[in-house]
């Protein structure tokens, strides 16, 4: 009975009465985003005391290191000093440290040569720019500070320069395209075992501090911290966490949250803290926890970072310092001009630390500079930390980190707490677009309000016969349900009821591509929605399992349906809430899971992954993994076809059984070249 889809199964498209799809998932994680900073802003018109802010801060610094997982142990830092240039009036050290044992840091220490020490120093985390430690505007603001008496400390940061951590051999460079790539796909494996990966950039940071003050050089009194881009980030992480700086500058980072969902969306792992938003945390706060200190936001007009978030932030958070009396130690500079530390911001910054740091006013000039290749800063003899020193990666880092994790085994009532699954019980809303009759059967296209603001346009495949009511199918497919109308025409070739639906962010409510270079959807899918979510407080994986039940309510009351024969089909990236629904709902009677990621686990036990974070949970690792919710499901019973790893590729017959080995309700299969759905599930079907 198989014959050619419909032209018209994504039937919303320029509907006048149809619901807009394509900005759906966006606009209701922005709604839900503005409605959580709402309240936070109530919050922030209260402070009006030194107690208030201090209160703030303190419930800053636990929400911020809860969601970097917690800080490692402070341990030896071995530093060591490689090699050195010298020049009339300054010098640079090349350094090696362990910011935790065997994770090595390789660093520039700015000398000056004139005055006397100690000397006020600067900490100078960076942005993502090409030659880390050695780009051009990073060298020129360091020996610009250091010719005016300050010491200053670069350090590469992971992923960069000579600490690249997916180092290829064959590509005597990292496995994947930009700094940003690798930094995210690490990032998500951290997610899984309830960490950030700023986790790790943050405690480099303070760990260079810790060398910084370790030089008699420096005056531990008069520490300054500033950067670009990702070192504006960490600047401003940085100083919300650390007493031991006492002035600080970030540059061309400062903005809102509401004003970077509504622009440029969540930028890569280490700027990105969940649940942040559900915390009741904007950027203000991590000012508000440096508070009363000295602080100046460098900013670009023309930066993607937005100047109108950043003007927002900065007359909150002025009002807070004016209702203390330090009015005078909040600051904001604007350049005409667009991303980067540039000449004018340079200069500003210049001018505030020497104000605050030296007690004079500096003047704004800057001197010529001589860049230096990058080769003539390394602290490594081949330039890699992984071809000179070897030791540990984010990645092997974050393994040790669950298997000394006290993981907590839970049960799907646990797993759905976690993720804030909640289920309606009101009646589905639904609305009728129209039918297309079919030799056997006829679909019926429907939309169906999942929960406010989520309305999927759906599928509804009815068979002509048999008479009475029969079994029923939610069948979802992670490219839409055009995608899946072969195998559901099959299906109702057998009997079944099928109701094939776009969940959010599929198929017909797919938002429109474009994020962060070309290669991000590839490895991250839609980043934008699925971090989005998880600052919000709730994974998409959990909406998406929600969408799906929705689904299940609809069909359990249509007159033509069986009740108590209801199964779910999930493919591809839909299989994995295909089966939290099924975990969490009693009514699926059993469960056919094809192209699923096999596990977690094997996400964090794989250096590379690829379109998994739509389905990824915070912390998931230390109480359950995929495998778990099939098990809870026995005993009815659940079907795994061709499971993949986390590039996608399929599995054989023998690691799938492993990885299942305490689920004995599933069944594993394979689809062979030319079957059709029909024939790969009629004996499971019966």
């Amino acid at each position: 009975m198989v014959s050619q889809p419909p032209r018209d199964l994504n039937f919303l498209a320029g509907l006048p009465d149809g619901p807009e799809l394509r900005g759906m998932l966006p606009s209701y994680l922005k709604r839900k985003a503005a409605g959580l900073l709402e309240q936070r802003r109530a919050g922030i018109a209260r402070l009006v005391s030194e107690r208030d802010l201090a209160e703030r801060k303190r419930y800053l610094r636990e929400r911020m290191i809860a969601s970097l997982g917690s800080l490692p142990e402070r341990t030896p830092l071995n530093a060591r000093v490689t090699g050195f240039i010298d020049r009339q009036d300054f010098r640079i050290e090349k350094i090696v440290f362990e910011s935790q044992p065997r994770f090595f840091v390789t660093a520039n220490l700015y000398l000056p040569k004139t005055g006397r020490p100690p000397y006020p120093a600067i900490l100078f985390p960076l942005g993502h720019e090409a030659g880390a430690k050695a780009h051009s505007a990073w060298q020129q603001a360091l020996v610009s500070f250091a010719r005016k008496g300050f010491v200053g400390l670069a350090w590469d940061t992971i992923g960069q320069g000579e600490r690249i951590q997916l180092y290829d051999e064959d590509l005597k460079d990292s496995k994947v395209l930009r700094s940003t790539t690798e930094h995210t796909i690490q990032g998500i494996q951290c997610l899984l075992v309830g960490d950030s990966l700023a986790r790790y950039t943050v405690w480099d940071g303070i760990r260079a501090l810790d060398y910084l003050l370790s030089r008699p050089e420096v005056d531990p009194q008069r520490v300054g911290c500033t950067g670009n881009s990702g070192g504006g980030t960490h600047t401003a992480y940085l100083a919300a966490l650390e007493d031991r700086i006492h002035v600080a500058a970030p540059s061309c980072y400062i903005t809102s949250w509401m004003r970077l969902l509504e622009t440029i969306g969540p930028q890569d792992a280490e700027q990105c803290l969940p649940p942040w938003l559900a915390d009741g945390l904007d950027h203000g706060d991590f000012i508000l926890a440096f508070a009363p200190k000295p602080y100046l936001m460098l900013t670009a007009i023309r930066d993607f970072f937005s100047i109108t978030g950043a003007r927002e932030t900065f007359r909150e958070v002025k009002s807070v310092y004016e209702r203390l009396g330090a009015g005078e130690k909040m600051s904001m500079f604007e350049a005409d001009d667009g991303h980067g530390y540039t000449p004018p911001r340079r200069l500003a910054s210049y001018g505030w630390f020497s104000r605050w740091l030296k007690g004079a006013g500096e003047e704004q000039t800057e001197p010529e500079v001589t860049v230096l290749p990058e080769e003539e800063l390394f602290s490594t003899p081949t330039g890699v930390v992984a071809t000179s020193l070897g030791g540990e990666t984010v990645f092997t880092l974050n393994q040790k980190r669950l298997e000394a994790a006290a993981v907590k085994p839970g049960g799907a009532a646990d797993v759905a707490r976690m993720i804030e699954f909640q289920p309606r019980k009101d009646p589905v809303p639904v609305r009728s677009f129209g039918r297309i009759e079919r030799s056997g059967y006829r679909i019926e296209k429907l939309v169906y309000e999942s929960e406010p603001g989520i309305q999927l346009p759906s599928l509804l495949y009815i068979p002509e016969s048999p008479a009475g009511r029969k079994p029923a199918a939610i069948y979802v497919h992670s490219q839409g349900k055009a995608a899946a109308h072969a195998d559901v025409e099959s299906l109702v070739g057998a009997g079944l009821v099928i109701l094939a639906i776009d969940a959010r962010g599929w198929g017909e409510t797919a938002p429109d591509a474009g994020q962060q270079g070309s290669d991000w959807p590839r490895y991250f899918g839609d980043y934008n929605g699925a971090m989005t979510a998880l600052l919000t407080g709730k994974p998409l994986v959990a909406m998406r399992a929600e969408d799906i039940v929705r689904g299940i309510d609809l069909v359990a009351h249509r007159a033509e349906v069986d009740a108590t024969r209801i199964s779910v089909f999930g493919r591809d990236g839909a299989a994995v809430p295909t089966l939290y629904a099924a975990a969490f709902d009693s009514r699926v009677r059993q469960a056919a899971l094809e192209g699923m990621l096999v596990s977690y686990r094997a996400v964090i036990s794989q250096r590379i992954h690829r379109g998994v974070f739509e389905n990824v949970v915070r912390g998931a690792l230390r109480l359950y993994d995929l495998p778990d919710l099939a098990a809870w499901m026995a005993p009815r019973r659940v079907l795994l076809v061709d499971a993949v790893d986390p590039l996608g590729k399929r599995l054989n017959r023998e690691e799938v059984t492993r990885a299942y080995a305490r689920a004995a309700n599933v069944r594993i299969a394979r689809r062979q070249p030319g079957d059709n759905a029909l024939t790969l599930y009629r004996d499971w079907l019966r």
